[in-house]
């Protein structure tokens, strides 16, 4: 085999071992990181309920812009990027040291922080504040779909993964249309995290 074939073989292998897009193993596993669990944000409105106790009871707690919450005992306590399960299990763990073994549930009583932009070549692009969790195929379906001169198999999910100050981390997703809609491509239709940005680019001419 000569040196030109054999540099053909390589670029072959090379390129399907990152795949067609170049998709990385951290990208691939951060399409797949939102759960279908609802993360508590600021303005969300809940009810924390504490069996048998309804003077630790508290109803329409609203969690603050910082991401906060306050109650009797426990004080203020982060409920932002949680679920309401772990809410709970952090309230509960809190209050024992008051009240024995507490069994405390947290509803969501109104999810207003919930939202996701749809930006570039869609019939309605903007900012969409919803109640529940949507995916990002539902989420270009909210925003009327593409326009004819979208690049719909060159749209991407830009995501920012918030951490300690200054250690942010962004993210750009691809969401190849025809590969989410087969289902046959590395990474398949998901949920999409607050704040997300699912960007059409318009096509090349």
């Amino acid at each position: 085999m000569g040196h030109a074939a054999i540099g053909l073989l390589v670029l072959a292998m090379v390129m399907n071992s990152v795949g067609c897009a170049g998709l990385s193993e951290e990208v691939i596993a951060e399409a797949k990181s939102a759960t279908n669990e609802f993360l508590l944000g600021p303005e969300d409105v809940i009810d924390i309920i504490v069996w048998r106790s309804d003077d630790l009871t508290q109803k329409d707690v609203v969690v603050r812009p910082d991401g906060k919450i306050a109650m009797p005992l426990v004080g203020e306590i982060e409920a932002s990027r949680r679920t309401a399960k772990e809410l709970a299990a952090d309230i509960a763990e809190r209050l024992k040291e008051y009240k024995g073994n507490p069994t405390v549930y947290v509803k969501v009583k109104e999810a207003n922080s919930y939202h996701v932009y749809v930006l570039g070549d869609v019939a309605k692009p903007g900012k969409y504040q919803v109640k529940s969790q949507v995916t990002v195929l539902q989420a270009i379906s909210m925003a009327g779909g593409f326009t004819l001169y979208a690049a719909k198999n060159k749209a991407q999910v830009r995501r920012t993964v918030v951490g300690p100050p200054g250690h942010s981390k962004e993210f750009k997703i691809p969401v190849p249309y025809d590969e989410l809609m087969s289902g046959d491509g590395d990474i398949k239709d998901f949920v999409l995290k607050s704040g997300d940005m699912v960007v059409v680019p318009s096509r090349a001419w």
